[in-house]
């Protein structure tokens, strides 16, 4: 809050005429006092002009000033009070412009040190008080020379007057001295605050320091003044002063007792922007605050995103319960499954003895309809009804998404590619164009005999029979009779991609028949990996995000048994990880710690296997959005000293402020980043030593130079990880990548990319756009096939012709590196997702809450790319579907009080931020006026265009249920 302290410059110390036309000794020593005070004052204006340019007015209100300083001064008390009243009524009547000082007060400053001496003769009385209360406003003047006098002689009159004095509102003597007063109320805190540290700590002395000036008072007294302000400010549109000054006085919750109706919303606004900026833990009790004033004014959907964002179980099932419309409760189920929140969180509190059987006897409680909205069961019907109104609902070939005919092929050259990966290719791009239809062509509508599934070899028929469950994606009932016939097959791959198949069409979708445990969980125990490994992560994808303790038996084991290999143990730990996303879980935490140490203590050597990255992530995936929560897990993690151990600190620690914003974290990260781990290496030495290094063989080293420096790449992302959701952190570590690209190692340059596709995930930016496409040209193929995935999650659903058009010319470019085009046809069927109507953003409810689930899903397949030729590029390209969890339709559906299709027209355009400004601006840019249902896009906002209907929701996005306006009819009758 800036101080006013330029009433201090524009004032002048005295009129000369008057020094030439009085010099008695009493004037002298007036001015001898006043040019002490102001020896350091140079004034703006010559002080002849400045006599000579006095109105009558001026010369009259001056004098008639000087003339009740005298009555001050006069031994008869009975004139003080009529004296001191008039003083009063003149500053706090007096007018002038923005860029001068109030007359009175310009009148009175030379006099200020007179009165100030006059003030400590006076007895303790009210007119005492009053006295107190204008030299608090005299000091604003003088806060230069004596700082902090405003707030002194406001303590001491609040100390010498009755509590129910008119007077004791800050607020009669105007705006500016409101400012004046809170920005010296945040200075004498902060003072009194060190004084206090510097008591705890008495080591340290305070020699050095000038000796603060003592104010009148405790924190309690300054709080209470604070608190004055606040009201003020709050009922003058200076909602955010208010705010800043009780977050000084650190008593911000107590705003929640000073808001009304007119004031309230703007100041949650401006809070829950702040929370980005805060350190915690003022970020969360920023957000604690802006949740109680929502419960306060009942808008329980604004709460209930709140109690979202906090990860709170508690406050989610006290907002769920707390309205008691019906309708408003199905609107907060769609919340509530859209975040994908666990069921088990909305449970009554029950005793640590209760029935096992309690899950399934609260979900018979709750009323069918309610249930269905919190379960998403008809997500599928809705989806596939959006996407005819978009006249989407055709299948689309692969011709279709890749245009051949527009690739800038030489004529005549033929490409080397290999025929089974470009049919691995197609499965994966058939699967992502057609996901949620359920009609494509080469796998749901295909005869038995002649599927796409045959035309893989292997492995690849695994990713084929998985695709599947992409097209019929939730799709519960038509789904599993589509996928059951593949689950007999005699081919091995194809019946592991049959199960791998159901988790798929299960993920983000809750049936009461539980189908997809059913089905699975028998072959956690199969002796085949395939069908061991597509049994463990379909039910990981299942229930992502479900918290489901009944799923540990099935899983937990595989963590902590030893004659697992370490794929087994690895994704175990990472299917935990998505079941368990951001609860802090210590069974499935202190097992995979203790498998960690135990086979560090062995010297087992799967610890320096490419899979340990993902049992890491599993451990990270528990600690999601949980900010301190993780810092004893970190800690057990430095005892381990192997590589790993540093590479699941940064991926715990990175998780756990994913989101955040937390400047000092992205720090710590790229600290990370700027060892030369391998450099170094090559420097030390000299000559001996050299010739005793190439003695050691090659291989050796190779590996121990991977194994020191995969924990960098995971500083890269986790760069990304932290920024994300936030704009302006976002923005700068987009230029961090930048040098990070430019003066990094290998091993970071290669994970820039995927750190850029995290940043902005399905939201296409020009300046991103060519940043990628230049990458994608790199040298180190390693760098150019991230970038090229990169491309395809920036531009993942949203059908950017822009992204289409590059992507189509580098499948020119690469024709002859089978890697690079496989991985251009994957980007192609990203940016066409769902023919354009799902996307892969975390963010949602216009990007304020953040899916736990989708992270860790995103998360999960940017770690199969830390080693592209490791995963995804050799036999495990099936881990690209972990990106299911993130995939949800970008749509704004509307739906009457029987939660049937209702078209309504409503305004899209370009998101503003319009908080802090005054009025009612518009809050989107550029908008089309459509009928519902409409595509929203990832920085996109909807309103209504017409008051016929109120929504039930905040946001317009998603399911919203509408109510018919009751004043509405009555309207459009008066207009006939």
């Amino acid at each position: 809050m800036s101080k006013p302290t330029e009433f201090a410059i524009t004032v002048q110390s005295e009129d000369p005429k008057k020094k030439k036309e009085k010099p008695e000794d009493a004037q002298k020593d007036k001015e001898e006092g006043s040019s002490k005070l102001l020896k350091d004052v140079k004034p703006t204006v010559d002080e002849k002009d400045e006599g000579e340019d006095l109105s009558e007015e001026d010369l009259q209100l001056r004098n008639e000033l000087e003339m009740l300083i005298e009555r001050l001064k006069e031994s008869n008390t009975e004139l003080y009070r009529p004296a001191l009243e008039t003083l009063r009524t003149l500053i706090r009547t007096s007018t002038s412009s923005m860029t001068s000082v109030p007359k009175p007060l310009k009148f009175l400053r030379p006099h200020y040190p007179d009165l100030q001496a006059l003030y400590e003769t006076w007895p303790i009385s009210e007119d005492k008080s009053l006295f107190a209360d204008i030299l608090s406003v005299l000091a604003m003047t003088y806060s230069d020379t004596q700082p902090r006098g405003t707030l002194k002689y406001r303590l001491l009159s609040a100390s010498l007057r009755p509590a129910d004095s008119p007077l004791a509102d800050p607020g009669t003597w105007g705006h500016e001295y409101v400012r004046h007063l809170a920005a010296e109320l945040g200075d004498e805190y902060t003072i009194r605050e060190q004084e206090d540290i510097e008591k705890l700590a008495p080591g340290e002395t305070g020699a050095d320091k000038q000796p603060e000036v003592q104010l009148p008072g405790t924190i309690d007294d300054l709080r209470a003044l604070a608190k004055q302000c606040a009201v003020f400010l709050l009922g003058h549109n200076a909602e955010p002063d208010a705010v800043d000054l009780l977050e000084e006085m650190e008593i911000v919750e107590e705003i929640a007792q000073l808001v009304d109706d007119n004031t309230y919303s703007r100041v949650c606004q401006y809070m829950i922007r702040c929370v980005n900026l805060l350190p915690p833990p003022d970020d969360v009790s920023f957000l604690r605050t802006a949740h109680t004033i929502y419960v306060q004014h009942h808008k329980f959907p604004e709460a209930l995103a709140l109690a979202i964002r906090l990860n709170n179980a508690d406050l989610v099932r006290e907002d769920f319960n707390a309205p008691g419309n019906p309708l408003m409760k199905r609107q907060l189920a769609f919340l509530l499954a859209r975040a994908q929140v666990p069921m088990e969180w909305l449970h009554p509190p029950t005793d640590d003895n209760a029935d096992a059987d309690a899950d399934v006897d609260f979900q018979e409680e709750l009323p069918e309809d309610l249930l269905e909205c919190l379960s998403n069961s008809r997500l599928s019907t809705h989806f596939r009804e959006f996407g005819k109104e978009l006249g989407v609902a055709d299948a689309k070939s692969l011709e279709d998404v890749y245009k051949s005919h527009l690739e800038n092929t030489r004529p005549g050259a033929t490409a080397n590619v290999d025929s089974a990966r470009g049919n691995l290719a197609g499965t994966f791009v058939n699967a992502f164009v057609n996901a949620g239809f359920g009609n494509d062509k080469l796998m749901v509508e295909a005869d038995e005999g002649s599927s796409w599934i045959y035309k893989n070899k292997d492995h690849g028929m695994m990713s084929a029979a998985a695709s599947l469950g992409l097209s019929l994606l939730w799709d519960t009932d038509v789904g599993l009779s589509h996928v059951d016939k593949y689950t007999y097959s005699s081919e091995e791959h194809i019946k592991a991609g049959a199960l791998f198949a159901t988790g798929i069409l299960n993920c983000g979708v809750r049936t009461e028949a539980d189908a997809a445990l059913a089905l699975l969980g028998e072959f956690t125990e199969n002796k085949s990996v395939p069908l061991k490994t597509s049994a463990i992560m379909g039910i990981g994808l299942a229930y992502a995000g479900s918290h489901r303790e009944d799923l540990l038996p099935y899983l937990l084991p595989h963590v902590a048994d030893e004659s697992v290999s370490m794929e087994i143990a690895s994704l175990a730990a990472l299917a935990l990880g998505f079941i368990f996303v951001g609860s802090e879980n210590g069974e499935v935490t202190g097992t995979i710690l203790q498998t960690l140490m135990e086979k560090f203590d062995r010297d087992d050597k799967s610890l320096d296997e490419k899979w340990a990255r993902f049992m890491a992530l599993g451990l990270g995936l528990l600690y999601l959005g949980l900010q301190d929560a993780s810092d004893a897990t970190i800690e057990t993690l430095k005892a381990i000293d192997h590589p790993i151990s540093k590479t699941a600190q940064i991926l715990v620690e990175a998780c756990s402020f994913a989101g955040t914003g937390n400047v000092l974290k992205v720090q710590a990260m790229l600290h990370h980043c700027d060892e030369h781990v391998n450099v170094a290496k090559d420097k030390e030495g000299d000559t001996e030593k050299e010739k005793e290094k190439e003695k050691v063989n090659k291989d050796e080293n190779k590996e121990e130079e991977k194994r020191d420096d995969t924990f960098q790449a995971f500083s890269v992302l986790a760069v990304a990880l932290i920024a994300m959701g936030e704009d302006i952190g976002a923005e700068m570590s987009l230029r961090q990548f930048n040098h990070l690209m430019q003066y990094g190692d290998p091993m970071i340059r290669k994970s820039v990319p995927l750190a850029i596709g995290l940043v902005s995930t399905s939201n296409p930016q020009l300046p991103i756009l060519d940043t990628l496409s230049k990458y994608s040209h790199d040298n180190d193929l390693q760098v150019a096939l991230n970038a090229i995935f990169a491309m395809g999650l920036v531009g993942a659903g949203t059908n950017n012709a822009r992204l289409a058009q590059m992507l189509r010319q580098l499948a020119g470019y690469y024709y002859k590196e089978p890697d690079c085009l496989f991985m251009v046809r994957i980007a192609q069927g990203l940016v066409h997702m769902g023919k354009g109507t799902i996307g892969l953003n975390p963010f949602f409810s216009d990007r304020s809450i953040m899916s736990r689930p989708a992270v860790a899903g995103l998360l999960a397949t940017i770690t199969a790319f830390t080693d592209a030729k490791g995963f995804v590029l050799d036999k495990y390209h099936w881990m690209l579907y972990f990106l299911v969890t993130a995939m949800y339709p970008r749509f704004l559906i509307t739906l009457d009080e029987e939660l049937n299709n209702v078209p309504v027209t409503v305004r899209v355009g370009q998101a503003l931020d319009v908080v802090g400004q005054a009025g009612k601006p518009r809050t989107i840019s550029g908008f089309q006026t459509h009928q519902t249902p409409v595509r929203l896009g990832t920085t996109e906002r909807a309103e209504l265009a017409t008051e016929e209907y109120i929504p039930f929701a905040n946001v317009l996005e998603g399911f919203v249920i509408l109510q018919k306006n009751p004043g509405w009819e009555k309207e459009d009758k008066m207009e006939l």
